[in-house]
């Protein structure tokens, strides 16, 4: 059986940072755990025993883990502005490789960028998003086919997903993150000029 506590997800479920997860389970790869949801970036402050939701978080993350690794292998997120990049790789170190795969798209870079940025020796692959999902978007990025994963179920997809970015090796342009925060443009309202 594949339980989360023998994966690198079992820190950031004892801190309380894996949520809304529409995917928090095996995949269906023997020994591989996935997970689509939201990772707490930044925690509320908290009076008495009320939850409050994270002042900050990384969305629509798409992750995987094997048992028995310590690192999590694949992870896509959604940043609402690249400058959260420092703060998920905070939250996150110790438990990502310099081999592994790491996509962040955010916000409020230009549309037509695409850069790598290595925060403590782990790359980062940083994209735009535009009126999309990040599900869409990798969809895209890897070349998969939509309609040939529409029949699977959403361990399976992830796992079409993961497999597809282990192989990925595009080079984006290399940049620090202090020339990133630099170049990042204001953060855009998302739900701006949508229909009601």
């Amino acid at each position: 059986m594949t339980d989360i506590k023998d994966t690198a997800f079992a820190t950031l479920e004892q801190q309380g940072r894996l949520l809304n997860a529409v995917l928090k389970g095996p995949t269906e790869r023997p020994g591989r755990f996935g997970f689509r949801g939201e990772i707490a970036l930044q925690f509320a402050q908290q009076f008495a025993d009320e939850k409050r939701p994270p002042e900050l978080s990384a969305d629509q993350v798409i992750a995987v883990a094997n048992v028995g690794e310590p690192t999590i292998s694949f992870l896509a997120c959604y940043l609402h502005s690249f400058e959260h990049l420092k703060l998920l790789s905070e939250v996150l170190a110790g438990l990502l490789s310099p081999s592994g795969k790491y996509f962040a798209f955010c916000n409020n870079i230009d549309i037509l960028s695409k850069y790598e940025v290595k925060i403590d020796g782990i790359p980062f692959h940083i994209l735009p998003i535009d009126e999309s999902t990040v599900y869409n978007e990798l969809l895209e990025l890897l070349y998969l086919d939509k309609g040939d994963l529409k029949r699977l179920s959403t361990a399976g997809k992830t796992d079409a997903v993961a497999d597809a970015a282990l192989k990925f090796d595009d080079k984006f342009g290399p940049i620090t993150f202090a020339h990133g925060v630099e170049r990042m443009g204001p953060v855009r309202n998302r739900n701006e000029n949508r229909p009601v």
